[in-house]
């Protein structure tokens, strides 16, 4: 029996559902369902395009590895990714040499794909593939829209939020 995701914009007061994609994405989605309810500060994407996400601390002993790989995700792709802080702590994210990201040794960025024309790469290290761990079956034009509410008028003080939901 197929798994859910609710995926929230906490501020925004919108909503996705997302099916765990279990078969191509195993540990990824175990993961994940063990993590829940997580959430973080929400952003849009710099490099990646139309792309929100959350960044949280590291949660899954041991990692799940590579499962369900891409560089070009798709509208309604959601991605597992883990980083080491020195991923994130470059200039070109807006950080210096004395941001920590709380002295996490591992972060992982829950993000979704909400338009096309998305390529996961960033310029001062390359191709960044992501694990497609689930894919949005409702809302996906609602989160859309806020996204781009995201894009034009910021970020501050808003929430990404993922929960179980049972059907």
């Amino acid at each position: 029996m197929a798994r859910f995701v609710e995926i929230k914009l906490e501020k925004r007061g919108v909503r996705c559902v997302a099916r765990l994609l279990e078969d191509e994405a195993p540990r990824t989605c175990e993961a994940v369902w063990n993590a829940l309810p997580i959430g973080g500060d929400a952003y849009h994407a710099k490099y990646a395009r139309n792309e929100i996400y959350g960044l949280i601390p590291a949660f899954a002993d041991p990692e799940p590895g590579r499962e369900n790989p891409t560089i070009t995700p798709i509208p309604g792709d959601v991605v597992y990714f883990s980083f080491e802080p020195w991923q994130l702590i470059t200039g070109s994210h807006g950080y210096d040499e004395n941001d920590n990201l709380g002295g996490l040794e591992r972060i992982v960025d829950l993000a979704l794909f909400y338009e096309r024309n998305n390529l996961l790469l960033n310029p001062d290290y390359g191709f960044v593939p992501a694990n497609v761990f689930a894919t949005i079956e409702e809302g996906l034009e609602d989160i859309a829209a806020a996204a781009q509410d995201m894009w034009k008028k910021g970020v501050v003080g808003e929430r990404l939020s993922f929960s179980r939901l049972e059907r």
